[in-house]
């Protein structure tokens, strides 16, 4: 389940998983080391995170690094809206 929600970072775009490069194969046993020492799945994504950034992980945190990867769908959400709203009120007049 870890290694499926970790982003390869040789690979971009597939997960640790479903890669098969030397860095996932790497990583795959690193977390099975560390589930093996008894780390819980919180303190691997946040040594991992530690290690190699949060881009890593598919569900980075909310932080003040990630405000604008959580808030900009919203922002284009609401903003396509009000254009939608705007040109409807134009056709009604």
């Amino acid at each position: 389940k870890i290694t499926k929600n970790l982003r390869c970072l040789v690979c971009q775009g597939q997960s640790v998983y479903d890669s098969d490069s030397e860095f996932a194969i790497s990583l795959k046993l690193v977390v099975k080391d560390k589930i093996e020492e008894g780390l819980s799945e919180e303190q691997i994504y946040n040594f991992l995170a530690e290690k190699y950034g949060e881009w890593i992980l598919y569900d980075p945190k909310f932080n003040k690094n990630t405000y604008f990867l959580w808030f900009l769908p919203l922002l284009i959400f609401l903003f396509g809206g009000a254009i939608i709203f705007k040109k409807l009120i134009k056709i009604k007049k």
